[in-house]
């Protein structure tokens, strides 16, 4: 049966987090808040709960869902062979709207679709992700819409598109939350070097060369010799500040 929480209100998110956190243990899926859009959720270890999660978005195993995370730390333990390039990126830009795509820790029991050996890990910039996060762990997690439809901004949109396919609804209200426009995250693959920008979002490609210059843009270009100096410098003095995640939240 599905339950929505009205998590503006402290007793009903305690709840609300409580119940997730249950779903998530049952294998069922929830929507909540991230910085970016709402995004719904299911464990990352359970390929039951990921099927689910696609199932519930009509989308197939050849799109594989990000994973969240709540903690910097969490990065080791999920990605193997991290670039120092792309850890310079997570610790500027987490939380926030910056997806790294590594190759995923090989030991790891889990099926997120196809993947090809990456993850695509973000730390979310939102309270209740965040709270939800410690209590369950990874989660694999895409925005909570069906394939081909508006991402959902608050939780009561996500239900009119997913319906009883979730267990729990968090709502959070609007997502961003100051109003302003909504962005799927900024995604970099960094499982080569040099790393390139997939999908433009919530972090401008400038921000990411003022901390890593020579990050390739969405068609493959480098930056021409001012701009792969310039941003060093402005870097040390401002680095980037955490920013509001697609086809994932």
């Amino acid at each position: 049966m599905t339950t929505s929480y009205d998590c503006t209100a402290a007793e009903e998110r305690a709840a609300g987090l409580e119940h997730a956190q249950r779903a998530i243990r049952e294998n069922k899926c929830v929507v909540f808040p991230t910085d970016t859009v709402y995004g719904i959720a299911a464990d990352a270890f359970s390929p039951l709960a990921v099927t689910l999660l696609l199932a519930s978005k009509g989308r197939s195993r050849k799109m594989p869902p990000p994973v969240l995370i709540p903690r910097l730390n969490a990065l080791d333990g999920l990605a193997t062979d991290v670039p120092p390039e792309a850890r310079r990126l997570a610790e500027a830009f987490w939380p926030g709207g910056l997806t790294l795509i590594l190759h995923a820790q090989p030991s790891l029991d889990w099926d997120l679709g196809e993947t090809k050996g990456t993850v695509a890990l973000r730390i979310p910039a939102d309270e209740i992700a965040q709270d939800l996060l410690t209590l369950t762990g990874p989660l694999a997690v895409s925005s909570a819409n069906r394939t081909g439809h508006a991402a959902a901004q608050t939780a009561a949109d996500a239900e009119a598109q997913l319906a009883e396919s979730v267990e729990v609804y968090l709502e959070g209200g609007p997502r961003p939350a100051d109003g302003a426009e909504a962005l799927a995250s900024t995604i970099v693959d960094a499982t080569s070097l040099p790393l390139r920008v997939v999908r433009q979002g919530a972090i401008s490609l400038e921000r990411l060369r003022g901390v890593v210059p020579g990050v390739l843009d969405v068609d493959g270009n480098a930056p021409d010799a001012a701009e792969a100096v310039e941003p060093a410098v402005e870097s040390d003095a401002a680095p980037g500040d955490p920013a509001p995640e697609p086809g994932s939240a």
